[in-house]
């Protein structure tokens, strides 16, 4: 299992993580950003922090949380940055707080700054 380093969380996301389309472009190597060979795919996830790295208050182990971490996604836990991980309801996770960061944050800034 990966260990987290200073500001980073290890999260267990067996509730869920996006499927997206930069997921797709990322297996085929045709997206902008190439992790090193191998990797998992996975850009953003939904779980629970197993443990915290040097430095982490928030959040801790136990809270839920949705966090978009570029890849690694589809392994069973993964790294995410705690200042990009976001808390939500435990309860919620399987169901209204499914990964969905990409594709708001797609549609955010279709809506607001791309020029038409």
């Amino acid at each position: 299992m990966p260990t987290p380093g200073p500001a980073k969380v290890r999260c267990d996301h067996g509730e869920a993580c996006g499927v997206n389309f930069p997921d797709v472009l990322l297996i085929q190597d045709k997206y902008q950003f190439k992790p090193a060979l191998p990797f998992a795919p996975g850009g953003e996830i939904a779980g629970i922090v197993k443990e915290a790295g040097e430095g982490v208050t928030n959040p801790k182990p136990g809270d839920a949380v949705i966090a978009s971490i570029g890849h690694g996604g589809f392994a069973e836990e993964a790294l995410a940055d705690a200042r990009a991980a976001l808390r939500c309801q435990r309860a919620s996770i399987s169901r209204s707080h499914r990964p969905f960061l990409s594709p708001m944050a797609t549609s955010w800034h279709a809506l607001r700054i791309a020029p038409f």
